[in-house]
């Protein structure tokens, strides 16, 4: 199992790795294998054979003729940071605050993917939060061969409840142009100084329309977006999250209380809020 050989978690229900170059039928037990740090990080008993796909060759980021950004499933964390800091576009920063925001050794930087991220649906996923920030989809395609796409969104449904069907592949993320050149804001809480996000919040600013679009995440059970065509006063903010978001949907674990994510999340939003006014006032 040459992919964990740093992990502490051998896979022993695991009876065969395919390379998933080399078409075969999906059958029960198969899995998907990324970079596998979450797979080999805790039992996987239901999975007997891994589908690796290491060597399937796809360009970590590439852009579209019309200008949007495709982030392969295969794509690093670290791949994806060294991009970010490079790229001259507005909403830049993002990509870094967000990567940073992955509080994970540069082992695991270097082995975990963007797919994995989405896929495993974690409240606290940090590429979960970039590309619903950033109104991303993700590219899903099936055994038959044939693909959808979802908002990233309505792609994570839940804590950990993902639409995927039996055997769907996470393809790609794609960023949209317009997206790529909003003013951004970013705002991040945890109950330690290194720990997991309890609340994490991104604002962004479309210099084209002049609407103001705010996603919580971490703090809840799924990302949530909200889009204004106007912008928000703090009281028309406050209520548009509380009225979207259900009780149950404020999440409840070891990293933080429903009542403390919701007070973090919504003190977050009214400081992103407060900051891009002030830089749309100053234009």
């Amino acid at each position: 199992m040459q992919r964990g050989w740093w992990r502490e978690m051998d896979l022993n229900t695991v009876l065969d790795v395919r390379d998933a170059r080399r078409r075969e039928p999906w059958r029960p037990g198969d899995a998907w294998l990324g970079g596998g740090t979450y797979l080999f990080s805790e039992p996987q008993p239901h999975v007997r054979r891994l589908v690796d796909l290491s060597r399937m060759g796809w360009p970590p980021l590439s852009w579209q003729p019309d200008g949007s950004l495709d982030i392969a499933a295969t794509c690093t964390i670290t791949e994806l940071s060294r991009f970010g800091r490079s790229l001259p576009m507005t909403a830049a920063p993002l990509i870094e605050q967000c990567c940073r925001a992955f509080l994970a050794s540069f082992k695991i930087w270097n082995m975990a993917t963007v797919g994995g991220n989405l896929c495993n649906g974690l409240p606290a996923g940090p590429i979960i939060s970039l590309s619903a920030g950033l109104d991303g989809t993700v590219l899903l395609q099936g055994q038959d061969g044939a693909t959808r796409r979802l908002a990233v969104t309505d792609f994570i449904r839940g804590a950990g409840v993902k639409d995927l069907r039996d055997g769907d592949l996470l393809r790609s993320v794609r960023i949209p142009a317009r997206a790529l050149a909003c003013r951004t804001a970013f705002r991040q809480a945890s109950l330690y100084g290194l720990g997991r996000s309890g609340a994490l919040v991104i604002g962004t600013a479309d210099p084209q329309d002049g609407s103001f679009a705010l996603t919580v995440s971490a703090a809840t059970t799924r990302p949530f977006r909200f889009w204004f065509a106007l912008w928000p006063t703090a009281a028309e903010l406050r209520a548009a999250i509380d009225d979207t978001v259900r009780p149950a949907e404020w999440f409840d674990d070891i990293h933080g209380l429903p009542e403390w994510r919701r007070h973090m999340a919504l003190r977050l939003a009214e400081e992103i809020r407060r900051e891009l006014t002030l830089e749309e006032g100053s234009r």
